[in-house]
């Protein structure tokens, strides 16, 4: 693989660093690692000031004392002691500048070459008397300290972060898991539930995860409800009005010949067909479909349905296929797409056959948007044209059934012959010859 130049970044590193960096375990450990780090610091600047500040103030509060004893001895014309000495090369320039003033004062410094606690007073003249007093130990106790708060720090950090992560892990499961129940009754399995177990005992305490949960169960249950209602209204519909309209198809048939009567039969006729769709449709909803499968090569099954259809439609075999399918099922399949094709747009109308793929596409205005986004609804039609918007849906039925992906979309050409409807139905399972 070649780098980029100037060491760029590959195309499409950001986004998946910011899809990875937007999920909730990350943020989590983020959060948790800052607020750590915030805490740990706060604590251990608070702990390294007041120890500092009190092995200080010791090892001052000796320096002082020793210089006392120091002067005392020096006025006496005695030895000055341990550590004692008159104007010590070592002594800080600072220090001495304030001894010669007549002040006393103490201050940190090295000495051959350790730590010491330099302690300095006024002798005679322009002469200062200065005490050194060890300060190793109380250097090597603030540094032992330091990385005593450094390492508690990173062991804190690291089991909170384990223990974070241990809890929005259990969280964030149970959010994928709802997630996962809200896509399957999406796709259409009204039977899914998240079936949390704080949800099903009242006694134990209902967290947010769990009431959404319990929302998202309700919702299901409810629309599934509601569904099952009006399929069953549909079916129950269709049914009681079989009866009627068989009666009334045998009266029509006993009229006198003649322009009423051919109207009557068409409107007669029309009546079946819409209650056949229905009674087709509530089955399809009722899922209890199964195809009766067998294989089939799809370029005969298209020229059948063609020739069925009429002589404006043509039959391209760019590559043929044999699939395992439902002869009956696919034919209405294909029927309804092409007699939506020949309704509603613009001859010619083209049926193309490419191995497992069906492909149905006219050339008029092209399908209304809202089917090409959600799909075909019943009983929903535009721009004044006729039908029920049956026979789409129950071509994506029938397609469903056959566990096939029956897709629409239009062609935007600047040409009149590049526009169009298209309906694409892939099956599935393909056999090679």
């Amino acid at each position: 693989m070649t780098a980029a130049p100037g060491g760029a970044r590959p195309r499409g590193a950001l986004p998946r660093l910011r899809s990875w960096t937007a999920s909730l375990p990350w943020k989590a450990a983020v959060f948790i690692t800052v607020m750590c780090c915030a805490l740990a610091a706060l604590l251990g600047v608070l702990v390294h000031a007041s120890v500092t500040h009190q092995t200080v103030d010791q090892a001052r509060e000796r320096a002082l004392t020793r210089l006392t004893d120091a002067t005392r001895a020096f006025e006496g014309g005695e030895l000055l002691g341990p550590g004692a000495s008159l104007d010590p090369a070592e002594l800080p320039r600072s220090l001495r500048r304030l001894a010669l003033t007549g002040e006393r004062g103490t201050m940190v410094g090295d000495h051959a070459p350790r730590p010491t606690m330099w302690a300095a007073g006024p002798a005679d003249g322009d002469r200062v008397i200065a005490v050194a007093v060890d300060y190793s130990q109380g250097a090597r106790t603030i540094a032992g300290l330091d990385r005593a708060i450094l390492g508690s720090s990173a062991l804190a950090i690291g089991a909170t972060l384990l223990v974070g992560a241990f809890a929005v892990t259990r969280v964030t499961r149970r959010l994928h898991a709802t997630a996962r129940v809200a896509r399957r009754i999406t796709a259409g399995d009204l039977d899914a539930r998240v079936d949390d177990p704080r949800t099903g005992d009242p006694a134990r305490a209902q967290d947010e995860v769990a009431a959404v949960a319990a929302a998202l169960d309700s919702m299901a249950a409810s629309l599934q409800s509601r569904l099952e209602s009006e399929r069953r209204f549909t079916a129950d519909v269709a049914h009681e009005l079989r009866t009627p309209l068989t009666g009334l198809h045998a009266a029509a048939e006993l009229l006198p010949p003649g322009r009423p009567t051919e109207l009557v039969r068409n409107r007669v006729a029309a009546l079946r067909t819409l209650t056949e769709d229905l009674l087709e449709i509530s089955r399809l909803d009722a899922g209890g479909e199964r195809p009766d499968l067998a294989e089939h090569r799809l370029g005969p099954l298209a020229e059948r349905v063609a020739r069925s259809a009429g002589a404006e439609v043509e039959v391209r075999v760019v590559r043929d296929s044999c699939v395992e399918t439902d002869r009956r099922r696919l034919e209405r399949v294909l029927g309804n797409l092409v007699a939506n094709a020949l309704t509603h747009g613009r001859t010619p109308v083209t049926v193309s056959v490419d191995g497992p793929e069906v492909t149905v596409r006219d050339h008029g205005d092209g399908f209304p948007a809202y089917l090409v986004q959600h799909g075909p609804q019943r009983f929903r039609t535009e721009g004044g044209t006729k039908g029920h918007g049956l026979g789409l849906t129950i071509a994506l039925g029938q397609a469903t059934a056959l566990g096939a992906r029956l897709t629409f979309a239009n062609l935007d050409g600047p040409a009149p012959a590049e526009r169009g409807a298209v309906a694409r139905l892939t099956l599935p399972a393909p056999r090679t010859d």
